[in-house]
């Protein structure tokens, strides 16, 4: 593919949805000549899931790739067995090999609704990383003092609260910045919880003799609370692998102010059309987003019948206002008489038996669209019936009873 050296299109490349370019003169330089840049990408396969925040640097990454760029996506193979300490005030628990073989097949499949999958270079660091020898290491650690290691922000709040610092996390930044050398890379892209591990990479290649990576780092999305980091461990995220109509609610969900933020990280929507999109009704402009980012996720047809299936449940616009999504989970349980707290739980719709108690009684717990708030009530459930469930407005399982 012929590099696109068009201004405009390099202009956005740099901005928008970006916080910030090391070196910006530089880069733009190399953009405009026409060379084709390798830009890196790294991930630590230390999981199964990714949500849309993770899609953020992916979608700079595709515009690369439309410019005409060679993308290089690194899987840490080696470093995803120590973890990165960022934003972490806790050691890692080290992964095996298998997790990580296991979790780099679900991240491929994943990003393969971001990226063209077939036209990127997949690199793994254990690949370079578990050649290296002693005096390699020492090498490498010369390129760093103590105390530019202890400038991390991490390190400090351990330091603060009398916490344990594993010598080995220090080699974490430098083994990330090493992944430069072999991969040559002349762009690197991260969130800005990166910045730290992006820029040893540039000192890094200048330290083996080779021209610095420029950097790029992108925002960090909140999730659906408006204020927090989506993810998963504050379920406030939306999942990639989310059924069409999970993620079409729940970007419904959003706060109107995250809108404009959404548009500008999670589309190709120009700054233009998406200035014109948020004058309409936040309802109007909410749908459009969660059509675009559904449509882009499943397919345009299972976008639309999302819409369809939204409006019949919630707006009350639809043909069936009592419609319920066809593609809800379900499960299989024991027929008996419990009462309804026993059985919230059993769904699996809460992920702590008090989270149960609590929206049981505040009234967020259906059985076949009746609602039910006392916990200590009994239920029959008899054997070969059917139950929908309903957690909220957007949460279905349909029990099957034995």
């Amino acid at each position: 593919m012929t590099v696109i050296t068009d201004p405009v299109k390099i202009e956005a490349l740099l901005s928008r949805g970006v916080v910030a370019v090391n070196v910006r003169k530089d880069l733009e330089k190399k953009l405009l000549s026409g060379k084709k840049l390798r830009i890196k990408f790294g991930i630590d396969p230390t999981g199964s899931a990714l949500h849309l925040g993770h899609s953020v640097p992916l979608r700079k990454l595709a515009e690369f790739q439309r410019l005409g760029h060679h993308i290089i996506l690194l899987f840490g193979t080696f470093t995803g067995k120590i973890g990165d300490p960022t934003g972490k005030d806790t050691l890692r628990v080290p992964l095996t090999d298998a997790d990580i073989q296991k979790n780099m097949e679900t991240y491929l499949l994943q990003a393969g609704k971001i990226l063209d999958i077939e036209n990127i270079e997949i690199v793994k660091n254990g690949d370079w990383l578990e050649k290296l020898n002693f005096a390699d290491v020492l090498q490498l650690a010369g390129s760093f003092t103590a105390s530019q290691m202890m400038q991390r922000d991490m390190f400090k709040k351990r330091i603060e609260q009398k916490k344990d610092i594993n010598l080995v996390e220090f080699f974490y930044p430098l083994m990330q910045g090493y992944d430069s050398v072999p991969i040559k890379a002349d762009v690197e892209i991260g969130g800005t919880d990166q910045l730290f591990n992006l820029m040893a990479g540039r000192k890094i290649q200048e330290h083996f003799g080779m021209p610095a990576q420029n950097i790029i780092t992108v925002p960090i999305l909140e999730g659906l609370d408006g204020h927090e980091k989506m993810s998963k461990s504050l379920q406030n995220y939306i999942g990639i692998l989310d059924s069409y109509s999970d993620i079409f609610g729940k970007i419904m969900s959003i706060p109107d102010e995250l809108m404009e933020k959404y548009f500008l990280l999670l589309t190709q929507k120009s700054v233009e059309e998406i200035a014109e999109i948020l004058t309409i009704h936040p309802r109007d402009a909410k749908i459009t987003l969660a059509k675009i980012i559904t449509a882009e996720l499943h397919s345009q047809d299972l976008a639309d019948k999302a819409e369809e299936e939204f409006k019949a449940l919630f707006a009350g616009t639809g043909k069936n206002k009592n419609a319920i999504p066809d593609d809800i989970t379900e499960k299989t349980i024991d027929a008996g008489n419990f009462d309804i707290l026993n059985i919230a739980i059993q769904t699996g719709l809460f992920s702590t038996n008090s989270e149960a108690r609590r929206k049981v009684e505040e009234g967020a717990f259906k059985i076949d669209g009746n609602k039910y708030t006392n916990i200590k009530e009994e239920f029959q459930l008899i054997a070969k019936e059917e139950y929908v469930m309903q957690f909220g407005k957007r949460h279905f399982i349909k029990i099957c009873v034995k």
